[in-house]
């Protein structure tokens, strides 16, 4: 296949590995070596992609992270697909399958494009802001097709088949970057025996010594680079981490390292030893020492009339695709530039072999070394000038150069136009302190640079090369070795020693300040200058945003999309900043950046969540008596992450069936169920009493050693929270439980108080939740059961309700609580849980004699509801009191400190007697149950929207009762006994219930008390 752009020798590419790829459907080559955008230029591709807001056809731009254009879909099946990769960030490989992210019917073609042409004045900053305000009735309508065309990718919907994982690292110094600063600054830290980590983005180490035209020693700088990493490689402390992007710099020097391991390599990650699947992508979580900084500098564009056509490109980016990867993005070159380092590209398009039509430098006398090389080999230099606008449609046709005044924004001739089909542009270099600035460090305006600067760090690093203003190869290899050297001497270690390479000797000038190139035309009616090419902010939109009355930084940017998204200011953040300065009439310096966040590019949510995902993320738990479960034919449920028996059917039973039969088995006999998911937090210190006291809305001082006490715990603003059972082991050691789906946010809840508002108080949490199993005799049945194997004296006298004690069970050490959430005379049998799969078949065979029944949560659901006990988190919804749901007796409203929640109950709106309070509802029709959620009205006859008053918490229809029942909150509920309430139902139905109280069974509690 020809690749009409691939020069005939040079780059690093290897020529005798073609790799065929697909780039919106159609077929191309590149070689091994390539990254997607160098295959692409080779191939003449010139469009890929539409912009962001106005649909205007784009081109590559830039080289490495910095693209703002190039932003595709990659992979060929649903599955495989990742949206928003940077094709300079793209290693190509064999079958590779690319597609534009916008673009209908074709990037080529995009029906959109007549925005690009009026969208200016069409959709100026704040465009939806002001016209889809009214009328509020369309809002739906405005949002969808809004959507529809916003966003860059597209999400996949199938699952990723890749894995990910995470790895968690310790080191003495970590060098972010591995360019020439970088490389000297782990050479220098390797070599004191310090532990290192060298991470950079790149597909290869080096940077822009695998670009550059200068020499070190004499020699190719890429040898250079070949050397050290050899040294590197041979230090046992050193790492070396290719293709692994730092994204996040946090407190306490951690950073957290996106490692693209396997991207290069395929659409898949391939498979290694004994045939395992190896990760595509890692999340390095690095906690250094120290770091070095030695991210380098951006190099920024300049912002002139059409600057967006594709064919306009970066200078540096144009010398990376020559030298690196053999590509020659046009034939005839127009460069534009405010400094000296520019000149080298219109020095490797001439040792290309190809036409540099001219240079225009907006300095007067420039006289650098590079400029003078440049004008030895006779390339004509425009002094004065710069490119002010450029024609054509899909790519590039001539440049319009003119002499200009960047002092008084004026253009002084009429200039002359320059036929060519490559410009390429540089207004100077950006350190890119992105990295430095995540913890909240300001950066620092250097005049003298033209550029930002990072500001005083508050972590432990050093900055190193570009990124500290330090431009020159020979400063930049300097800079970076007494960086790693004073890192690893910071951590203790000796710096080793060493000779850093020789470098040329150059004249440099310093560049001149030119953030917008004037037009004849005022801004706003200029052809459009682009400042942030991403998200299609123009010069003309900055300056409005001022005129509107944004001056903050933070106000332009979010007015006018300016660094959002992907780019984060990357190319085109210093000249927004200097255009909004300018129009504001302040300095630069004065303006100040915008806060830059983690992450410095995407991250995949693969990378994120690592192998934390399935199992990994929720995993499965089970009880000790899972095994038993399933002989048993139990049917599961999940309750939190615990699985639970559901119900144990028989042969020919339904679910009603079944729970039933259990039900009618706990009431008149006994039942068992497993009860071991209950959260259970083992609470000690001398002021576990006084702990207990502020969570809990009732009274624990004294509650004496070998009793047991429900509490209700709320939220500060007065609503329940959890609820549970805490048994007093000591005076100072109580255990807790809590409902088995709130174990988790109880403890942290519990942590958060002591830690953060009571750090006084001497008391200390643990989980123990899986250290205990939980077994549950209830029933009339269950003493004269539980006695043929223990050697507890069970008498009602000697062990009361609300009691435990300890004894053996099964000849097994036990903890035994008599609690009921049945309302039946029970024992909660809890062994440590390597035990309770023994103990549990003992009770099983002590009582086939009773007829002892497995039940499940269904049944116990049931069971409680006839007792009416709730289950917070069914029967509550983060919107009831305790005195909502009648409960006030377990209100301590005079204790000595006010717990948790007291504020909040008796708040105005909290102590309204119209609130919605728990009750039962008993059917009218005995057969009708009402379905959990129903909302519950007074008047059915009512019109749409009816007046809802409540609605159905738990419904069910019981054994016991010989007819259905079910709890609910109804406004002023508790006053309303014995009205009626109405549940309209979907099918037009409506089923009427009586407001009764919600305890329908023993409601003197006479059977657990027996």
């Amino acid at each position: 296949m020809s690749q009409k752009n691939r020069l005939p020798r040079g780059g690093r590419i290897d020529r005798t590995r073609p790799l065929d790829f697909t780039f919106n459907g159609q077929r191309f080559q590149g070689c091994a070596g390539d990254s997607l955008a160098s295959a692409l230029l080779a191939n003449g591709v010139d469009i890929v992609g539409r912009s962001f807001k106005y649909s205007r056809p784009r081109g590559i731009v830039a080289a490495g992270a910095e693209e703002p254009n190039a932003v595709l879909q990659i992979g060929a099946s649903e599955a495989t697909q990742i949206p928003n990769v940077r094709a300079t960030q793209q290693a190509l490989y064999d079958g590779l399958v690319a597609s534009s992210t916008n673009g209908w019917p074709s990037v080529d073609t995009d029906l959109m494009g007549i925005l690009g042409k009026v969208g200016g004045k069409l959709m100026p900053p704040g465009f939806y802001y002001k016209t889809f305000m009214y009328p509020s009735s369309l809002w739906m309508t405005y949002e969808k097709y809004i959507r529809k065309a916003a966003g860059l990718g597209r999400a996949p919907l199938e699952n990723d088949p890749d894995i990910y994982d995470h790895m968690n690292r310790h080191c003495d110094v970590l060098v972010v970057g591995a360019g020439p600063a970088g490389l000297a600054a782990a050479l220098a830290a390797g070599r004191s025996g310090a532990r290192v980590i060298l991470a950079d983005e790149g597909e290869a180490f080096g940077g822009s010594l695998l670009d550059t035209r200068e020499t070190l020693d004499g020699k190719p700088a890429a040898d250079w680079v070949e050397q050290v990493l050899a040294e590197l490689s041979s230090l046992p402390e050193v790492t070396l981490l290719p293709r692994a992007t730092v994204n996040g710099y946090h407190d306490h020097n951690f950073l957290t390292i996106h490692q693209r391991l396997a991207d290069h390599l395929g659409e898949t990650a391939p498979r290694g030893a004994l045939a395992q699947q190896l990760p595509r992508q890692r999340m390095h979580r690095v906690r250094a020492g120290r770091v070095v900084l030695a991210t380098g500098a951006h190099e920024r564009p300049l912002v002139y009339g059409n600057n967006d056509v594709p064919g306009n490109m970066l200078a540096g980016a144009v010398t990376t695709y020559l030298r690196r990867y053999a590509v020659a993005p046009g034939k005839k070159l127009v460069l534009a530039t405010n400094n000296d380092y520019a000149y080298r590209t219109a020095l490797d398009w001439l040792d290309a072999g190809l036409q540099v039509v001219a240079v225009a430098d907006v300095r007067h006398n420039p006289r650098g070394s590079w400029v003078e090389d440049a004008r030895a080999r006779g390339v004509r230099v425009l002094t004065g000038c710069s490119v002010i606008d450029v024609r054509g449609s899909k790519r590039v046709e001539a440049a319009r150069v003119a002499a200009i005044d960047a002092v008084a924004m004026k253009v002084t001739s009429p200039g002359e136009w320059l036929e060519c089909d490559l410009v390429a542009s540089s207004g100077g270099y950006s350190p890119v302190v992105h990295l430095a600035s995540h913890l909240g460090g300001r950066p620092t305006w250097r005049e003298d640079l033209l550029a930002f600067v990072p500001g005083e760090g508050f972590q432990k690093r050093l900055c190193a090369g570009a990124v500290n203003g330090v431009f020159s190869l020979g400063d930049a290899l300097a800079d970076g070795f007494e960086a790693g050297a004073t890192a690893a001497a910071q951590i203790g270690y000796k710096p080793g020693a060493g000779e850093l390479p020789r470098t040329e000797k150059r004249v440099e000038e310093p560049p001149f300040p030119l953030f917008q190139v004037p037009h004849e035309k005022p801004t706003a009616r200029a052809p459009k200058q682009f400042v942030d090419l991403q998200n299609d902010v123009t010069a003309a939109g900055i300056e409005q945003a001022t005129r509107e009355g944004f001056e903050s930084v933070e106000h332009v940017k979010r007015y006018t999309a300016l660094g959002f998204g992907t780019d984060q200011g990357k190319l085109g953040n210093i000249n927004g900043l200097a255009i909004a300065a300018r129009s504001l009439g302040i300095g630069i310096a004065e303006m100040g950046t915008t806060m830059f966040r983690p992450n410095y590019t995407p991250v995949t949510f693969g990378a994120v969540a690592g192998r934390h995902c399935g199992a990994l993320f929720e995993p499965v738990r089970y009880t000790a008596m899972q095994a038993w479960h399933l002989r048993n034919g139990a049917e599961f449920e999940d309750v939190g992450q615990w699985k639970r028996p559901w119900y144990f059917p028989r042969s020919g039973e339904d679910i009603h069936a079944a729970v039933a039969r259990e039900c009618r088995a706990v009431r008149s006999g006994v039942g068992i169920l497993d009860a071991s998911t209950l959260g259970k937090i083992d609470i000690q210190g001398p002021d576990a009493r006084e702990f207990l006291n502020r969570v809990y809305t009732n009274a624990w001082t004294k509650l004496d050693v070998g009793k047991a006490r429900y509490g209700l715990m709320c939220k500060e603003d007065g609503m329940v929270f959890d609820d549970g059972v805490t048994a007093c082991l000591a005076d100072d050691h109580f255990l807790m439980t809590t409902t088995t789906g709130g174990a988790a946010r109880v403890l942290q809840w519990l942590e958060l108080y002591h830690q953060t508002e009571w750090p006084e108080l001497k008391v200390y949490f643990t989980s123990v939740t899986d250290h205990w199993a939980t077994m549950t005799l209830s029933g009339p049945k269950s003493r004269e059961l539980l006695s043929k194997v223990t050697d507890i004296d069970l008498d009602r006298d000697a062990f009361p309700f609300m009691s435990w004690k300890e004894g053996r069970v099964g000849g097994v050490p036990a903890r035994v609580f008599r609690i009921s959430f049945t309302g039946e005379l029970s024992y909660e049998v809890n062994v440590q849980a390597d035990y309770a799969l023994g103990v549990w078949e003992r009770l099983i065979e002590a009582g086939k004699p009773y007829d002892l029944t497995p039940y499940g949560t269904e049944t116990m659901h049931v069971l409680r509801a006839e007792k009416g006990f709730i289950i917070v988190g069914q029967d509550t919804d983060a919107s009831v009191t305790p005195d909502d749901l009648n409960m006030g007796w377990a209100v301590g409203r005079n204790k000595p400190f006010s717990w948790i929640g007291w504020r909040g109950m008796n708040r105005a709106d909290t102590l309204r007697e119209d609130r919605k309070q728990l009750v039962g509802l008993k059917p009218v029709d005995p057969q009708k149950v009402l379905p959990e959620g129903a909302q519950l009205v007074f008047d059915p006859k009512q019109s749409i929207p009816m007046t809802m008053v409540g609605h159905v918490t738990s419904s069910y229809m019981s054994a016991t009762l010989g007819h259905s029942f079910a709890m609910g909150v109804v406004k002023g509920g508790l006053k309303r006994m014995g009205e009626r309430v109405f549940a309209p139902l979907v099918d037009g139905s409506v089923i009427e219930a009586e407001i009764v109280s919600s305890v329908f069974y023993d409601p003197k509690g006479e059977r657990q008390n027996v």
